[in-house]
């Protein structure tokens, strides 16, 4: 007998009615079936710490109990671990470059069934529509997509992007249902100078989270004391042990990147635990492929570390509930929603089963147990925007989204950086990290300019303004990318998400903003002349059209790519090159308008006299 229609929607927690209520409550009493139970299996309380054995039984969408309760449909567990679906803390979901029901897909068969997501990155490109189409698409969806309204479009007045967020934009977001407070404050400058623009941002968000790396002492005591309550930018154990002094919430971060968590699991006591959560930040869709979410951070930290489990379980689950005021996610307890997931032990985490209020959304190989109609609707075309559950509605309009990469002529002559000095100011790249180093190095000239130079993994760096067109890109170096030939390009690259280039020849970076201005947006390479690989981004220049396996077979073509210019296997190139363009992680950045010294807040000489 087939269970009866959850009345939820799909990435919608709605207030119960006193009959909801009465029908949990027959429900618990035996007055009437449960829709499901999951037999034996080993359910984990996070209020305990440990699991236990038994039976757990759902109805409309929430947790009755656990007890031998009669039920409609029964799964046998096995014996496996049943879990509250994960949550990532601070998620970009655009950087999956999948589109939010693809992004939804992929979570869902990785035990990941809510995400507190910043969208600032369309917002860059689109502003307040392209913050509302992220919205509309990402409802129906089989993954609650919780937003933090981004606080700083642009993020800082040294770079020029296609989009901006007023304080009235703002305020129009916290009005959404779906949107918790205000994301990340990068404009920690603002913050301690006290910006009265930023602080009213402040007061009338309530809940913020923060972005502040390196800030320690009384400045970031002023940050927190201006009432930002989280960090995800820690990279040592002292800098989250300062944070976590100051009554901040650390979030250990894993993304593609940025791989943080192993480094910051020591701060990770039973005493500090429960003010942790776990992130992935910026996860590209290979990483998602293969590895996975918050499933993989919760499996990394349990094969790296002597954290005890339920501590890492809690970091995924209820802590993050708690902290952002999702009292009805997070835990297994009655009456809460039964976002849940199956997995066969704690060694890969890897679920064969995942329910989504009670409704099943993944069945893993070995699972002869179907989707809904409801959930086959949803995940019915590869890359589609968010639907409601009878998947008749239709995709919101993206028209704010396409024809966003308009750099204006692009030419050899304007990637030519006369040599009027003895020394150059250079980005440092560091592997595993989005921080930079500044360094200073001789450059010889050539013919008067100042060249890449391969065999000092020295390339040359250029980021034009895409969305208005019609100037030179601003220029600058950039050491450690192991770069020998060619050149690469990406319209993603943090906060703007300008087109920025990076090659040892100026021919080829050329041929590269050249291909992803006809395409419309995306990742290329370039060597001799000729394209090797792209994948196009049509979606703000920042997503695809395609499936999570498909973007990630892309990658692995411009992967493969990737070696013939000289890269290993040491970091993500394009995740990399990505964060060249921000100007608020330390130490030396390049946007549209210029070098930036991200410690003085400033434009920078490339050149020393």
């Amino acid at each position: 007998m087939p269970a009866r229609s959850s009345p939820f929607k799909f990435g919608h927690v709605p207030r119960r009615s006193p009959a909801d209520r009465a029908a949990l409550v027959d429900a618990a009493m035996g007055r009437r079936p449960a829709d499901l139970a999951v037999r034996n299996a080993r359910v984990y309380n996070p209020y305990l710490g440990d699991f236990q054995t038994g039976d757990l039984a759902v109805a409309g969408g929430r947790v009755v109990g656990m007890g031998r309760y009669k039920a409609l449909v029964e799964v046998d567990a096995g014996g496996g671990l049943l879990i509250a679906g994960f949550i990532d803390s601070h998620v970009h979901l655009e950087s999956s470059m999948a589109s939010p029901a693809e992004f939804a897909r992929c979570l869902a068969g990785n035990g990941v069934t809510t995400i507190v997501a910043d969208p600032h990155e369309i917002a860059n490109v689109a502003g307040l529509r392209g913050v509302e189409w992220l919205i509309a698409a990402s409802r129906g969806l089989p993954v609650n997509v919780f937003l933090m309204a981004p606080s700083c479009v642009p993020a800082t007045p040294l770079e020029r992007g296609g989009g901006e967020l007023t304080a009235g934009d703002i305020e129009t977001l916290l009005r959404e249902p779906t949107v918790l407070g205000l994301a990340e404050m990068m404009n920690y400058p603002g913050v301690l100078s006290g910006d009265p623009g930023v602080l009213d941002k402040l007061g009338r968000a309530g809940l913020a989270d923060g972005h502040a790396p390196g800030l320690t002492g009384a400045a970031l005591a002023a940050y927190v004391g201006a009432g930002i309550s989280t960090d995800h930018e820690c990279s040592t154990a002292a800098e989250a042990r300062e944070r976590l002094e100051t009554g901040q919430r650390v979030l250990l971060r894993q993304g593609t990147a940025a791989r943080n968590l192993l480094d910051l699991l020591p701060v990770v006591t039973p005493l500090t635990a429960r003010f942790c959560h776990l992130a992935t930040d910026d996860r590209h869709a290979q990483d998602l492929d293969l590895d996975g979410s918050i499933n993989h951070l919760v499996a990394l930290a349990f094969k790296a570390a002597d954290t005890p489990k339920n501590l890492v379980l809690n970091m995924a689950t209820l802590n993050p509930a708690e902290h952002y005021g999702l009292r009805d996610l997070g835990s297994l307890a009655p009456g809460r929603i039964a976002d849940m997931a199956l997995y066969p032990d704690l060694s890969e985490m890897r679920p064969e089963l995942v329910w989504k209020a009670g409704e099943l959304v993944h069945a893993g190989p070995g699972r002869k147990t179907g989707l809904s109609p409801r959930v086959a609707g949803v995940f019915g075309t590869a890359g589609a925007a968010g639907r409601d559950g009878d998947g008749t509605t239709p995709p919101p309009d993206d028209s704010a989204l396409r024809d966003t990469v308009v750099p204006g002529d692009v030419s050899e002559d304007d990637l030519r950086v006369p040599a009027t000095g003895g020394k150059i100011r250079v980005i440092g790249v560091i592997p595993g990290q989005i921080v930079t180093e500044d360094l200073t190095m001789t450059v010889p000239a050539v013919d008067g300019f100042y060249p890449a130079d391969p065999g000092k993994d020295l390339a040359k760096l250029a980021v034009w303004n895409r969305y208005r067109g019609g100037g030179p890109p601003a220029l600058g170096f950039v050491w450690g990318l192991g770069l020998k030939r060619g050149a690469f390009a990406s319209t993603v690259s943090h906060d703007s998400h300008n087109l920025v280039a990076a090659g040892v020849s100026d021919r080829d970076m050329v041929a590269c903003a050249r291909e992803l201005a006809r395409l419309g947006g995306g990742l290329t390479m370039a060597a001799g002349g000729e394209i090797l690989a792209s994948l196009p981004l049509p979606l703000g220049g920042l997503m695809s059209e395609l499936s999570v396996p498909e973007i990630a077979k892309e990658l692995e073509r411009l992967g493969l790519a990737g070696r013939e210019l000289g890269f290993t296997q040491e970091f993500d190139p394009y995740m990399t090159l990505s964060f060249m363009s921000l100007p608020v992680i330390p130490a030396l950045k390049l946007t549209c308008r210029g070098l930036v010294d991200v410690a003085a807040f400033a434009y920078a000489p490339l050149v020393f006299d």
